[in-house]
């Protein structure tokens, strides 16, 4: 049975004149085009560990087929604000597993998103545990509840925003959570 013990969390921006090569320029932000990556949903991984990215990218090797929660947005229209997101819930219990969230806009900024992915996350993580949630309370408040009721260790996320270019080319934005086998 494959379940990650470690992962990472990355972003990167691309452009270029084609969609599909401003993708890769935006894997390549992230350091994560020389993989094969296959998108998975959202759990985070009983016991898994947050590495760092340069870690990570020493044990996996070009070609390696490898399971990510990514996120995406690109657009060609000028100034337009684009945002990727993935936000992480991480329960106290290191035998529970967590929730990532995947979330991308268009006129949100990095700061707002982020924390939307997070919310979004914890508010998963939260409903399996038990924990009340009021989605009309503002993301501070949101916060207290859960570390008050001492079943959510942490939550965060990982956020690439940008801004269309000016010339019409693409401009894509990716975050990602890489799970490590």
């Amino acid at each position: 049975m494959y379940v990650p013990r470690m992962m990472f969390l990355t972003k990167g921006v691309g452009r270029h004149k084609e969609k599909l090569a401003s993708m890769e320029l935006a894997l390549r932000g992230a350091g994560i085009a020389p993989f094969n990556l296959i998108k998975v949903s959202s759990i985070y991984p009983p016991g898994c560990k947050i590495v760092s990215r340069a870690r990570a990218l020493k044990i996996l090797k070009p070609g390696q087929v490898v399971h990510t929660v990514m996120s995406e947005a690109a657009t060609r229209e000028p100034h337009r604000l684009i945002s990727a997101s993935v936000g992480i819930a991480v329960p106290k219990d290191r035998e529970q597993y967590g929730y990532l969230s995947e979330h991308h806009a268009f006129g949100q900024t990095g700061e707002v998103a982020g924390e939307y992915a997070e919310d979004l996350a914890a508010w998963m993580l939260a409903t399996i545990l038990g924990v009340d949630f009021d989605p009309d309370l503002n993301y501070d408040e949101k916060k207290e509840i859960w570390r008050i009721s001492d079943k959510i260790i942490r939550t965060r996320n990982v956020t690439q925003s940008a801004i269309g270019n000016k010339a019409g080319i693409w401009t894509t934005c990716v975050a990602a959570a890489v799970l490590i086998p």
